[in-house]
């Protein structure tokens, strides 16, 4: 369920927006903007609502669902209409009691995964049933994932279906250096070795050694070419593999069923954390059979396995993580222990501060 932000004006060079009327679109119960270090006051200040401009707005609120609810029965409805309920409290904090922060909270048992023996084939086998046969199905990729808060988990489930996946392996391994811009030395050269570099692993940024095979799902890492659907978390599967060029098609967005060649790029990190400017040369690609929550939202899926190794650690994502599926049996979420055993609890994190000039 999102928001519209209206801002009203009369047309006036003098004013804001030059006049014109400008909408935002959004919902506050999700990820709210990521801020490099940033803590809940900083990320709570980056939002629209904090903004000077806030003021200025007029709140429309969008209350029925009509993608989902055309066309169904009534009891599908009912069914779809209570999950909606659950999900936005579930948003607001308002779930298991009182969270203002972090709070722990119970989840219904239909929703989890419960195999003690097994828990993580489980999930697989939820989210990707029969997956061997259905290597070639039409689609079969496009609209089911896992989901987890960390690229190490991520990695974790990818390895593990990539390794269950039919065919032979091509691996691509990246050429790395400094960029040329960077005034070293040779104690510097020798630090920054490529062998040091090749050992770097960037959120955004394909690892030295990727490893595909034909019929994967890949997510694409950057912008290519937008206007043919080309665009950073554009999810592709992979039809042949070549040594200069991947050929894939798209099967996410405005472009699905397109064909397309994607070459390998010079790739300059943005993380500040690191000292130095370095370039890797990389396919700008990662297997995705699994996803972060954050490169989820936005995206509308069938079917989700939330794998809850670690819980969540920042405002929303476990509502984003949830919404990303149209109906209750779409979901189902793995919650691990400190001992690695399933169990029904799990952390859901609120800033509810968020909330108060809605």
């Amino acid at each position: 369920m999102n928001d519209v932000f209206n801002i009203d004006t009369s047309l006036n060079s003098e004013i804001r927006f030059g006049g014109k009327v400008i909408v935002f679109g959004g919902d506050f119960r999700q990820i709210l903007p990521v801020v490099p270090n940033g803590g809940r006051q900083e990320i709570v200040n980056a939002s629209l609502c904090s903004s000077y401009l806030w003021s200025k707005c007029k709140l429309l609120r969008l209350t029925r669902n009509m993608r989902l609810t055309v066309g169904r029965s009534t009891a599908d409805v009912d069914e779809i209409n209570s999950f909606g309920k659950w999900l936005l409290d579930l948003g607001e904090g308002n779930v298991g009691g009182p969270n203002d922060g972090e709070a722990t909270i119970e989840i219904p048992r239909d929703l989890l995964i419960t195999d003690p023996s097994d828990p993580i084939g489980s999930l697989i086998d939820f989210v990707y049933p029969s997956i061997l046969e259905n290597v070639d199905a039409h689609n079969y990729f496009s609209d089911r994932a896992i989901l987890a808060p960390k690229n190490e988990v991520v990695h974790e489930i990818n390895d593990r279906l990539l390794a269950m996946f039919p065919g032979e392996e091509k691996e691509y391994l990246s050429s790395d250096s400094l960029c040329p811009s960077e005034d070293v030395n040779s104690t510097q050269q020798r630090l920054y070795s490529p062998d040091v570099l090749n050992g770097l692993k960037i959120s955004g940024l394909p690892n030295h050694r990727l490893v595909l095979k034909v019929g994967v799902p890949v997510m694409l890492l950057r912008n290519i070419d937008q206007r043919n659907g080309l665009c950073n978390g554009t999810r592709l599967q992979v039809k042949k593999l070549h040594n200069r060029v991947i050929e894939a098609k798209i099967i996410s967005g405005s472009n699905i069923g397109t064909c397309t060649y994607i070459p390998r790029l010079n790739l300059i990190p943005s993380d500040k954390k690191i000292p130095f400017s370095f370039q890797r040369r990389q396919f700008p690609l990662a297997v995705c059979f699994a996803m972060t929550i954050n490169k989820s939202q936005g995206q509308s899926l069938s079917r989700v396995g939330l794998y809850l190794k670690q819980p969540v650690f920042s405002h929303g994502q476990l509502y984003v993580a949830l919404s990303r599926v149209k109906t209750r049996n779409g979901v189902k979420i793995l919650i691990l222990d400190n001992n690695g055993k399933p169990t029904d609890k799990t952390t859901n994190v609120v800033y509810k501060e968020i909330f108060n000039e809605l």
